[in-house]
């Protein structure tokens, strides 16, 4: 089978390549899946770079998460048929015509959810949700979120407001907030913008903002950190920055602000099967909908990896890029 791998880590433009592979069999807890479409993620991206919190033994296929069609049933697995349309993630070696997956890991699609939207419904998506959970927001209950326009930015600010929460997504540019305005994100502030801590405050009004979500690290942190209320929580989700987090120690002890770190992967993988088939099904609700979109950049053919994960591709994307198999 045709695969995109690499043999050393570095910057995936110059060391994934398409080579020929086996086609893998199924341990008796897995089921093969014949790829459709698979996602690029960012932490794809840092994976082959060498610099994820999983580090795969080289070499190493990359991909993470893909929609396709069930090939082949481990014996031990139960629930699945050879033909069936199914989504995985948080999960190895996608990027390829075949992989596979812990039949825990692998979800049944509905035909009603187009094959763009499968391919992405469940790593970042559900990320957002265990995120959701994971702070323990109740309706009304306000959260700020930097660097939201990422993919779990986006998707947490329209889940969140379907279940009743208030949520304000931070960007650094006016061409991001723009485009999360377009996805009907109601509170969207631009950092760039001298007053835009007013603006934070002005939004909330009253209220106090429960929690804080920091994807950046560095002085991004302690602006979270100052907008938060007392008791808040405030939750390490990223280091975009390469820095890390400043916080200034008074706003700590005086607020009593909870400082936790949140890895949507790991959760992922440890969550009970009964807990994630609920989120899971919420989200393919939020779809059917329509109060969850996740648009798509571009789709390349898994022959044109190198230009998909190319920096002139991925830093001006506006939603997911997808490699058709």
């Amino acid at each position: 089978m045709r695969a995109a791998s690499y043999t050393q880590f570095g910057k995936p433009s110059d060391v994934l390549s398409i080579t020929d592979r086996p086609i893998p069999e199924p341990a008796p807890h897995e089921v093969r899946i014949k790829t459709v479409l698979a996602t690029i993620h960012n932490h794809d991206l840092i994976t082959i770079r060498g610099q994820y919190g999983d580090k795969p033994n080289l070499p190493a296929i990359a991909g993470s998460e893909a929609l396709g069609v069930v090939d082949a049933i481990g014996s031990e697995v139960e629930g699945f048929e050879v033909g069936q349309r199914v989504a995985a993630a948080s999960v190895h070696a996608t990027w390829a015509e075949y992989f596979t997956a812990p039949a825990k890991m692998v979800f049944p699609i509905t035909d009603a959810i187009d094959d763009e939207i499968a391919a992405q419904l469940i790593a970042m998506p559900l990320s957002a949700l265990m995120l959701l959970e994971f702070l323990e927001l109740k309706a009304g209950q306000w959260a700020l979120l930097n660097a939201a326009n990422g993919a779990v930015g986006k998707s947490f600010a329209m889940l969140a407001a379907a279940r009743g929460v208030n949520s304000i997504s931070l960007v650094r540019r006016a061409e991001a907030a723009n485009s999360l305005k377009e996805l009907g994100v109601t509170h969207v502030v631009d950092v760039s913008e001298s007053d835009w801590q007013d603006q934070v405050r002005k939004i909330v009004g009253d209220a106090q903002i429960d929690a804080a979500v920091d994807s950046l690290g560095g002085e991004a942190s302690n602006d979270l950190l100052t907008l938060l209320g007392s008791g808040g929580t405030l939750v390490s989700f990223g280091v975009m920055a390469g820095q890390p987090m400043v916080l200034n120690p008074s706003n700590l002890i005086f607020k009593e602000v909870v400082v936790k770190g949140f890895w949507g992967s790991k959760t992922s993988r440890e969550m009970s099967l009964d807990n994630k088939l609920r989120l899971i099904d919420e989200l393919k609700q939020r779809v059917l909908e329509g109060t969850l979109s996740l648009p798509v950049h571009a789709i390349y053919k898994l022959d044109d990896i190198t230009t998909a994960v190319s920096g002139e591709v991925q830093k001006g994307k506006k939603g997911k890029v997808l490699l058709r198999v």
